[in-house]
């Protein structure tokens, strides 16, 4: 719509893109500057029933978590002989999808224990290296150093109203080729007081006297 907007007034056209990873690191910049104000790390999110039979994150060795996905029959052969379940390949009861869906109340605890003492790095590059969907677990609070969103300049420096420096994840848009910045740091307590009051047509001398009672806070 800004594009378009811009489009309207100027008369030229831009290019305009959205990265998915970028945007699902927006859905969680909240949560990550939850950790950078307060130190927290957000909770987990429930658990929902999955439409594919294999579509979860499993535990591994060293309590490393990776997520990893098997969704299509082909994908199913394609997993099974990277990783020798000739067994679970023949079973009938999960030839399809569908099948595999159904049976998830056995099929999971069992793929589960056979994949809990390989390491997450060597699921990973069996996942890649058969082009099966994979991708590691990342708590909100480690993106800050995602090498991604370093390299794409995902994030902006941010100061926050205590003075600590942290970064903030940016709009998953770029036009043009970029990125609309950061535009304002967190405002300190009663930072923009006086303009406020100001706004609402309290004159100086009456700030002033709501200051000096305490009533607000307004730095200068």
């Amino acid at each position: 719509m800004a594009a378009l907007m811009q489009r309207k007034h100027t008369g030229r056209g831009q290019e305009v893109q959205a990265a998915l990873f970028e945007n699902n690191i927006f859905l969680v910049a909240q949560h990550m500057l939850q950790f950078a104000v307060t130190g927290k790390a957000a909770a987990p999110m429930p658990e929902k029933i999955s439409p594919w039979g294999v579509y979860d994150v499993f535990k591994v060795q060293d309590d490393a978590q990776i997520f990893l996905a098997v969704v299509g029959d082909t994908q199913w052969r394609v997993f099974c002989d990277a990783f020798g379940f000739a067994d679970l390949f023949a079973d009938a009861r999960l030839a399809t999808n569908n099948d595999r869906v159904r049976a998830r109340e056995w099929m999971m605890p069992l793929l589960r224990a056979r994949l809990a003492e390989r390491s997450a790095a060597e699921l990973a590059a069996t996942f890649e290296l058969h082009s099966l969907p994979f991708a590691p677990i990342t708590d909100p609070q480690y993106l800050f150093d995602d090498p991604h969103l370093q390299a794409t300049g995902g994030l902006a420096p941010m100061t926050l109203p205590d003075g600590r420096q942290t970064a903030t994840p940016l709009l998953p848009l770029t036009l043009d080729g970029q990125r609309l910045g950061l535009r304002l740091d967190p405002p300190r307590l009663g930072e923009h007081g006086r303009e406020l009051l100001n706004s609402l047509g309290y004159t100086a001398p009456e700030i002033a006297a709501l200051v000096d009672a305490g009533v607000v806070l307004a730095p200068h």
